[in-house]
């Protein structure tokens, strides 16, 4: 089941990012960072009573303003609209009802989204609920009053937000076809492998950057086995500001990434791997997806005995933090290894739903024990006691031990080498649970 978006949208200045800073620091905060994960972020995973969602910050809506800038924001808030599932309309009480508002709940309205009406810097409840009820006039529904930089009134609206969630009608049907989803910068060439695996053009491709908006569905078939394919929109630097509306691609693509098994980071061979690459890799390993990297556009390099290496290494430094992930070298213009893409996509699903019996996990670490000591501290040392898997997808792990605070980073890591070296795993990150259990 894929988690609802939910999108704060209004004029500059009512308090939007307050609002929101207010949401990502309080309930659940912004996702922990990885290395290689943007930390200006511009979404949220918020948690309220059992149900989570992804909210979206926005740039201010001015409908009629002509300035560059103010339109660009327009355009960004347009899109986070189109991709949102309930949207927060958000006002300012001592601004008053003003026209853009009316303007903003027009495009709203078009929408056909559902949405909830807020009405920001509330301070005083008493003194300020009759110039609440202005805000009836733009016929959208309830205004609720809040104060998003006192945190008053934000339960109400998230109540009446996750209202809303139970006729989004967001579970999955069954479906037991693999879904791997297509990630990556603009341009290079997300659109084209699909198209070169389907044998027709499916998707819209060309060498404008971007040209993909939105996350496309295409079911691929491969020796009588069906493969559905999600295309997301390209992430761009964000050095490029002309073009601030891509910042929501990332939406898409961590929404992509969420209901997939898993997903091909595609990479430009000509301009090798960048932070931008180390920024979508992040967001795959972060929510625990199988893994490949495909560097497309091999055909277009020159090479020697030794380019393969240098560029697997390069890949490696750069994705340090993934370093099962698999890697391959294909071009979706010649069809170069495209057919052995799918060996890998059954191997890695393979692997990301593998379930190892408790008494030989167990068998692996009381080696790696033997080998190497547990760290200690302070004339106590660190006793792993049990290890049993408890979950798939990706495969995670308990471990009790005596002193959770004495499992150092570099031991489980260590403790993860030696099961990858029984079991492979390629393809999959693998996650650890340390739990207390004292002696008896």
């Amino acid at each position: 089941m894929s988690k609802p978006i939910v999108a704060i949208v209004g004029r500059p200045n009512v308090g939007k990012s307050t609002l929101f800073n207010a949401l990502a620091g309080q309930m659940i905060s912004i996702v922990k960072d990885t290395p290689g994960v943007t930390r200006d972020r511009i979404y949220a995973d918020i948690e309220w009573l059992n149900h989570k969602f992804t909210l979206i910050d926005t740039g201010g809506i001015e409908p009629d303003s002509q300035d560059i800038i103010l339109s660009q924001m327009r355009a960004q808030a347009q899109t986070a609209i189109d991709t949102a599932d309930v949207i927060i309309f958000m006002t300012d009480i001592k601004q008053g009802l003003v026209d853009a508002d009316s303007k903003v709940a027009d495009m709203l309205r078009r929408s056909q989204k559902p949405v909830v009406l807020v009405v920001n810097k509330v301070d005083n409840y008493n003194k300020m609920l009759a110039d609440v009820f202005e805000f009836y006039n733009l016929g959208i529904g309830d205004p609720i009053p809040v104060s998003a930089a006192q945190r008053s009134g934000i339960g109400d609206m998230l109540d009446k937000v996750t209202e809303y969630f139970s006729s989004l009608n967001l579970e999955d049907n069954v479906d037991d076809r693999p879904r791997v989803a297509i990630v990556g910068k603009p341009n290079v060439g997300k659109s084209s492998i699909i198209n070169k695996l389907t044998g027709e053009s499916r998707v819209i491709v060309s060498d404008i950057a971007g040209t993909t908006r939105d996350a496309i569905d295409t079911n691929v078939k491969w020796n009588g086995k069906d493969y559905v394919f999600i295309d997301t929109a390209g992430l761009r630097r964000k050095s490029k500001v002309k073009e601030e509306i891509e910042r929501y691609s990332i939406i898409r693509t961590v929404t992509a990434v969420e209901r997939a098994d898993v997903v091909i980071i595609v990479i430009d061979a000509i301009e090798g791997v960048t932070e931008q690459d180390a920024k979508i890799a992040g967001i795959a390993h972060e929510n625990g997806r199988g893994i490949i990297i495909a560097v497309n556009k091999w055909d277009a390099i020159e090479k020697n005995d030794k380019t393969v290496y240098e560029y697997t290494n390069k890949i490696r430094q750069v994705l340090s933090f993934m370093p099962y992930a698999e890697i391959m070298f294909i071009s979706a213009q010649t069809g170069q290894r495209l057919s052995k893409l799918f060996d890998k996509i059954d191997m890695v699903l393979a692997n990301h739903s593998m379930r190892i019996e408790t008494g030989v996990v167990n068998e692996i670490m009381a080696e790696a024990v033997a080998m190497q000591q547990p760290p200690s501290d302070k004339g106590k040392r660190l006793k792993l006691y049990y290890i049993t898997q408890v979950s798939v997808r990706p495969p995670t792990f308990v471990i009790f031990v005596n002193d959770k605070e004495l499992m150092h980073f570099s031991y489980t890591r260590y403790i993860e080498n030696k099961i990858r070296e029984a079991f492979g795993f390629k393809g999959t990150p693998i996650r650890f649970i340390i739990r207390e259990r004292k002696d008896k």
